[in-house]
């Protein structure tokens, strides 16, 4: 399908990508599968190769590239190539523009260039035990004393939580607020009372750290405040929509490649002395799936260049591509057969890497809900 929105630059910047994947990614990721992490170099690397922080300021590290496009095309290639590990759309697309458009002038310069060089490796904790989904349940609470605020809470479910040098952390700084008591701290490695829990045994994406993190009477500086203060759930609600849009992205180039790999598995596969593609039951699956990856493929294009992403809209581009990656990756993986349930097979791996898009980043019904209420209901 052409995708008329790329342009050459686009493009040049996608054999970038697919050649850092080929030599920094590829080789080593069944090894960190085993591990359950990625080596810590591969974050410095692909700060070098320009794949971090390309958005950010120059005077900041970056190349002040701020087309949504080259996000995108970062996402899909990592997709395509089944490289859940290194975990560079969280970093980007996510935890980013908390750093580039609530941070002051001495937060950008103290932390800014680390973030673009791969030297600080970030994520953002806000699920608890007893709150996923639910933002305005968090227990976890920050108290002013001078200069510092006093964070106490556990957080779990945390993407890149063993690697992290930087921890967005949402906190409960006026208890009796409610929305309005929220607010972002920004927690480092080393602060004491900051701890790492175990690293999670998923069922899937298994190279990627994915932790608890407990903060006990942690004294963070109040220079290490995130924009205004009470403002965190605001901050959340604002920057939720290209979060979505992202995993949207993610979902629907993993299931194009797993279908690609599945329609040349369908023609070579030889069943009854004839290749299985050819069965008409087949082929009209073949055929189904086709379809609704191109309807996905032109509403998640016109989402990445549309000037003002809605919320609602950001939800429907999430459910419907993630719900679309598990049709897609169960159908796929039942033409293969017996060979669909190997895991050196791709379609087995993606399979279980692709369940968990419809939890993480609000999940199918909680995306329903938004959508629901934009209609008035």
């Amino acid at each position: 399908m052409d995708r008329a929105i790329f342009t050459a630059d686009h493009l040049a910047f996608a054999e970038l990508v697919r050649a850092f994947i080929d030599k920094e990614i590829t080789p080593h990721h069944e090894r960190w599968e085993a591990d359950g992490i990625v080596d810590r170099g591969v974050w410095r690397a692909a700060g070098a190769a320009g794949l971090l922080g390309f958005f950010v300021d120059e005077r900041y590290g970056g190349a002040g590239v701020t087309d949504r496009r080259f996000h995108a095309v970062l996402t899909e290639e990592l997709a395509r190539a089944g490289a859940s590990g290194p975990a560079f759309g969280l970093h980007n697309d996510i935890i980013g523009p908390y750093l580039t458009d609530l941070t002051t002038e001495e937060q950008k310069q103290r932390w800014l260039p680390g973030f673009c060089s791969g030297e600080i490796v970030t994520a953002i904790a806000m699920s608890e035990p007893g709150a996923g989904s639910d933002l305005a349940g968090i227990t976890t609470t920050a108290v002013r004393d001078g200069d510092d605020w006093v964070l106490n809470g556990q957080k779990t479910f945390i993407s890149n939580g063993i690697l992290a040098d930087l921890v967005v952390v949402v906190a409960r700084t006026d208890p009796g607020a409610g929305r309005r008591g929220i607010s972002l701290l920004v927690v480092e490695r080393g602060m004491p009372g900051f701890e790492r829990g175990r690293n999670l045994d998923k069922l899937g994406q298994k190279a990627q750290d994915t932790a608890e993190l407990f903060f006990s009477d942690v004294r963070v500086p109040a220079a290490n405040l995130l924009g205004a203060e009470g403002e965190g759930f605001a901050y959340l609600m604002r920057n939720l929509p290209l979060e979505r849009l992202s995993i949207a992205v993610a979902a629907l180039a993993g299931a194009e490649t797993v279908f690609a790999q599945t329609l040349d598995y369908s023609k070579q596969r030889q069943a009854f002395g004839r290749p299985i593609g050819s069965f008409q039951h087949n082929r009209f699956v073949l055929a189904e799936l086709a379809t609704e990856l191109r309807l996905g493929r032109v509403f998640v294009d016109n989402c990445l260049v549309a000037p003002d992403l809605t919320a609602e809209t950001a939800a429907m581009a999430k459910w419907w591509c993630t719900e679309l990656q598990q049709r897609v990756v169960d159908r796929c993986l039942q033409l293969h057969g017996g060979y669909g349930y190997m895991r050196e097979y791709p379609v087995a791996r993606a399979y279980l890497d692709a369940r968990v898009q419809t939890i993480y980043g609000g999940t199918t019904e909680i995306m329903k809900e938004v959508i629901g209420r934009s209609l008035g209901l």
